[in-house]
């Protein structure tokens, strides 16, 4: 057996490895410990696993065929791996409507009648996942708000953020975009037809 079939060989069980302490340590954290906002605690297990299984790519005598150069691209690609797993897995499942829709379908019996999707969105998609409370909480947390005296407020950081979003939204957003057998603009600058006529402004 060559070098090289070895060391393929040790890097995919490391890597299997990394996956199952992954995985783990996303479960402990998930059912025994705090989680503030569910990205960033994905995010820290995946940091988590790769410390654990940088100290097993150098401790264990096994994978000493592997030279430090590969086993630093062992753990760049576990980084990566780690935060590929928590904003495709559990914050899409966390915060994804298009999931809701589906769970919503399959809870009332298979169907929702097309007309009523907006009333199902106001009066239990709000309040079922708690969206305007996870939503501020994540805000708080990234620095991005803050609320004073029952005002929420941006701050420097996420007026910063907002510019970049409006201005990302309305020159690389898709133009031509399909929404419901049309294609459109629309989405590229959402508040074109917003009304101007509110009271709930902070002064």
């Amino acid at each position: 057996m060559g070098i090289q079939t070895i060391k393929i060989g040790r890097i995919i069980a490391a890597t299997a490895a990394f996956v199952v302490v992954l995985l783990a340590t996303y479960v402990v954290h998930s059912l025994y410990l705090r989680v503030n906002v569910v990205f960033y605690s994905a995010i820290l297990d995946g940091i988590i696993a790769t410390i654990l299984c940088s100290v097993m790519l150098w401790i264990v005598p096994w994978f000493r065929v592997l030279g430090s150069a590969e086993k630093l691209q062992l753990v760049v690609i576990w980084l990566l791996l780690g935060y590929g797993y928590a904003i495709s897995v559990p914050t899409v499942l966390d915060r994804s409507l298009s999931f809701y829709i589906l769970e919503k379908l399959e809870q009332r019996g298979g169907g929702i009648r097309q007309d009523a999707f907006g009333e199902a969105f106001t009066n239990e998609y709000m309040k079922e996942d708690h969206l305007v409370d996870v939503r501020l909480t994540e805000q708080l947390q990234s620095g991005t708000i803050v609320i004073h005296n029952g005002c929420v407020l941006l701050t420097d950081k996420g007026r910063r953020l907002a510019d970049f979003s409006r201005y990302f939204r309305n020159n690389f957003l898709p133009k031509h975009r399909l929404l419901m057998g049309t294609y459109s603009d629309t989405l590229t600058d959402p508040f074109r037809h917003s009304t101007t006529d509110v009271d709930y402004r902070c002064h």
